[in-house]
């Protein structure tokens, strides 16, 4: 039998824990750790401060970002002011309490540097570009280089030790190329700080998010926080290491990886942190009404715990001996075509998996096992997961509707399987599917027929069935990336730590693909060496958001609204770019009348991307179903999404008007209907479906607006 990992964090290696002793010093990065989400932001700096000054631990921020644009930052008040700054990627340091750099850190690589000779060995690499100016300084060269493959970064390793150069190289998130002196980085920095105030390293705690933050991990005694929504390439380099991987992102991943170390004693209430409107971002606040900024009454928190207990009963009405149904059997005909909804399917029986993970009632918990074994107990020899099993006869269907196929139902499969087995440690299960798993991902790697980073897929072939996109869809691609970082953890779990490796090294290339293909852009330092007749249309301007559909000929200008929403809760989407997508979405009013349609705008007839079988059982007409339809489920994630952008109230008075949506019902309230018809708003599909109550369920948990939440408030 393969060994299995017993740690939470990772531990293949014997290491000294750190949750019984003091922490001294904690350091995390800033950028995408403790700086993303405003309100988490404010939520790290007040439960800081209110830790007794004379007892904890020392403060050290360290960064990208040159000294003086960190102390500018610090300026504003959002964090709490540090006892040090490391800056410029490991090559500053500077005294937070005297405010004087310590330059006598500087002397310890300042011979033999030479920048001048640097920048000529880099002006000749085809395709990097320098940063700007407030990015540099006289011991730090920075470039930006876009989707490097690691022989690329070697192989300017080995020209800059051919023209005589000792440096260090440091290469992150498939863009960011720093050139420091040798043995220069943030962890040596560290080492050196912690050296000077007398702190051995195993009194030490480190954060961060990418591939820069590693050496900090990767020195001896060091415990660490990768935050939830840390790269792929973090993961790699720690990844034998025991490093504690928070199930939060940004400054609320710091929070609960302090928690766990016992640094602080518990985390604060969102609601305790919600930023006045006085403190937003102007472009964002001018949004909104007064209304959608205010507080919610208690009699409308209260109707939302209602809907939570409602779902929960809504959830309970899809447990069968086979897993989840789509949705409740005793409450749906099914005819026709319909008995396809008598099923365990993947897609939606790995999203309601993944969305009540945090549920500890056994009965959800036996489900959720019990729907990983009904699909990977029928995965086909080549690898394909079923995109479902009929409940009634036990029998697989793995071409879903129209005989066409159904490429999201393994890659949702791999995805929940992998928070599964972090939740529940159950290895012993990973150990029984391991096989399989690698298996599936084997069959899904097959559909990237030219290597590009990106699956080809068939006309109709994922959840938008009957809908026609096809090659490379932004949403299966989203969930291709997340696959193959989830699988490469799961590996990580059996101690397989070179495929692992590879598997986080290819995804973080995956994500760098789609930003680059899906994001059109006029900026030419994004823009990839070698165009392709989709770069040539994309030049056509700037997009708000990340496109649907791109071809070898064409592109679809739609957006994807699921596509988008995953794109960011996945980490595909970074912060600035999520910020942009979800001002075009609320401007354009895709979630009115309710939370939230599927497709911006609905394919009309006589446009070139209408296809005659929209009109089949009348799903496809516009604004039906995957043609601009409101989909409860994604109105949970819309949610989270706007949580996570740090806009507590907005999220909150989203999530009521998805409570009222849930309540509606075609034939009596609470029916948590499957979609709802995007203009009308009329409750559509079968009722009681399962990813609707679970989405929801979701919502409420991460906003914490649920009974447990409203019995502790009162």
């Amino acid at each position: 039998m393969t060994q299995i990992k017993a740690s939470k964090g990772r531990s293949h290696q014997t290491k000294k824990t750190m949750t019984n002793q003091t922490i001294r010093l904690f350091c995390s990065d800033l950028d995408g750790t403790l700086i993303g989400n405003p309100e988490a932001t404010r939520r790290f700096k007040d439960t800081w401060e209110s830790l007794p000054a004379n007892t904890r631990p020392v403060l050290c921020y360290s960064s990208g970002r040159l000294v003086q644009d960190a102390i500018d930052l610090l300026a504003t008040g959002s964090l709490p002011w540090p006892d040090y700054i490391i800056g410029g990627v490991g090559t500053q340091i500077y005294d937070g309490k005297t405010k004087r750099p310590l330059h006598d850190y500087n002397r310890t690589f300042s011979e033999g540097w030479d920048l001048q000779k640097i920048e000529e060995v880099l002006a000749r690499v085809p395709g990097v570009v320098r940063q700007p100016p407030q990015f540099l300084h006289p011991y730090k060269s920075s470039w930006y280089l876009y989707q490097a493959i690691p022989e690329a970064i070697d192989t300017i390793r080995e020209e800059l030790a051919q023209a005589g150069l000792k440096v260090c190289l440091v290469y992150s998130s498939m863009r960011d190329l720093d050139v420091l002196p040798l043995s220069t980085n943030k962890g040596n920095a560290l080492r050196w700080l912690c050296e000077k105030l007398g702190i051995p390293l195993e009194n030490v705690l480190v954060a961060g998010d990418t591939g820069n933050d590693s050496s900090m991990f990767l020195l001896p005694g060091v415990q660490g926080i990768a935050v939830e929504n840390a790269q792929p390439e973090l993961y790699e380099a720690v990844v034998k290491l025991p490093v504690y991987c928070s199930t939060q992102v940004m400054a609320d991943g710091v929070l609960e990886g302090l928690k766990h170390f016992k640094v602080i004693p518990e985390k604060p209430s969102v609601d305790a942190t919600t930023l006045p409107p006085s403190e937003m971002d102007p472009t964002l606040r001018m949004l909104f009404t007064e209304a959608a900024l205010g507080s919610l009454t208690t009699e409308e928190r209260q109707l939302i715990c209602t809907g939570y207990d409602k779902a929960l009963v809504a959830l309970r009405k899809n447990i069968t001996p086979l897993g989840f149904s789509a949705c409740s059997l005793a409450d749906n005909d099914s005819v026709g075509t319909d008995i396809n909804y008598r099923s365990v399917w993947a897609r939606d029986g790995a999203i309601t998996l993944v969305s009540t993970i945090d549920l500890e009632d056994a009965d959800i918990r036996a489900a959720q096992k019990q729907t990983l074994r009904t699909l990977f107990d029928h995965v086909s020899p080549n690898g394909l997961i079923p995109a479902n099993v009929r409940i009634d006869t036990g029998v697989p269907d793995y071409s879903g509707v129209g005989g066409i196929c159904a490429i999201d139902s393994g890659l949702w499969a791999v995805i929940a399987f992998y928070h599964y087995v972090v939740k529940t440690k159950d290895y012993d299960f990973l150990t029984e599917y391991s096989d399989k798993l690698q298996r599936v991902m084997n069959w899904l790697s097959a559909l990237d027929s030219n290597n590009d980073g990106l699956l080809e897929i068939p006309e109709a072939g994922d959840w938008t069935d009957l809908f026609g996109r096809s090659y490379h869809v932004l949403y299966d691609e989203v969930l291709w990336y997340r696959a193959n970082v989830c699988f490469g953890r799961l590996l990580e779990f059996q101690q397989k730590f070179d495929e692992a490796s590879g598997y986080l090294r290819w995804s973080q290339f995956i994500r760098g693909k789609i930003l680059a293909s899906f994001w059109p852009t006029t900026k030419q330092s994004e823009t990839p060496v070698q165009v392709t007749f989709a770069d040539r249309q994309f030049s056509l301007g700037d997009s708000s958001y990340l496109l649907a559909e791109i071809t070898p000929f064409s592109f679809s200008w739609r957006c994807d609204v699921l596509g988008n929403v995953l794109a960011f809760l996945t980490n595909v989407l970074d912060v600035e770019r999520a910020r942009v997508t979800f001002k075009f979405l609320w401007g354009v009013g895709a979630n009115d009348p309710w939370p939230v349609v599927n497709l911006y705008p609905p394919v009309q007839a006589g446009d070139p991307d209408w296809r005659p079988y929209y009109t089949v059982n009348l799903l496809n007409l516009p604004s039906h179903y995957h043609n601009g339809g409101i989909w409860p489920f994604v109105g949970g994630m819309w949610v989270r999404f706007i949580h996570r952008l740090g806009l507590h109230e907005v999220a909150c008075h989203e999530l009521l008007k998805l409570t009222q949506l849930n309540r509606l019902g075609k034939n009596q309230e609470w029916e948590f209907n499957e979609w709802a018809h995007g203009r009308t708003g009329r409750p559509m599909g079968k009722c009681f479906q399962a990813w609707s109550a679970a989405s929801y369920i979701r919502a409420c948990q991460e906003l914490q607006v649920s009974p447990e939440n409203l019995n502790n408030d009162s």
